[in-house]
């Protein structure tokens, strides 16, 4: 549906809870394109998820089957997935310790215009309670802070792009302690710029 502001966004919210021990390790990936980097199903099984998050352009759906075949997955569309009309634009995702909410992170396409959150990603992480956005879009992989939020941009593990390392993000909690890093899927280890 489209109206005078503009397009219609889907939203859902999803729930993932702590393990017992209090630790949960996220993969976010991004920018398939319908053709995932050979390696990137080795190399994220090898960081063993407990969930996946998709940042959208997916291209062929299959690619999240194959993703759901290491952990449970979760996605957005991108700009490129006009046919993926059963996924939301944006999920808000709580992560939940014990019944109750320890942080929450809002997963969508496009966030970022160079390293600045765009003022609609800042609302909506806002409306959302999500202190941390997870996003896609540029193939540029990017760890910063902006209006208050943290947004990291997994990068993409579709094909090159100009230059651009093919990497995906590990969002890490262990005890009570976040981290974050991109992994690269050509070596398997942690991505520097």
């Amino acid at each position: 549906m489209v109206s005078k502001r503009g397009p219609r966004r889907v939203q859902q919210e999803r729930a993932v809870s702590l393990r017992d021990d209090g630790s949960l390790r996220i993969v976010v990936v991004a920018d398939t394109h319908s053709a995932p980097h050979p390696e990137s199903a080795r190399v994220i099984a090898a960081r063993a998820p407990d969930v996946i998050v998709h940042a959208g352009d997916i291209g062929d759906l299959s690619v999240l089957d194959r993703l759901a075949e290491i952990a449970p997955v979760i996605a957005v569309r991108g700009n490129i997935d006009e046919r993926a009309s059963d996924l939301p634009d944006v999920v808000t995702i709580d992560v939940r310790a014990g019944g109750a909410s320890a942080i929450k992170l809002l997963l969508l396409h496009i966030a970022v215009h160079g390293p600045k959150i765009r003022a609609d990603a800042a609302q909506l992480a806002r409306q959302a309670g999500a202190s941390i956005i997870l996003c896609g879009h540029s193939h540029v992989p990017f760890l910063g802070k902006d209006r208050g939020l943290v947004v990291f941009n997994a990068g993409s593990i579709g094909p090159r792009r100009f230059q651009l390392p093919i990497v995906f993000g590990v969002l890490d909690i262990a005890d009570g302690q976040l981290s974050m890093e991109h992994v690269s899927c050509e070596t398997g280890l942690r991505w520097e710029p």
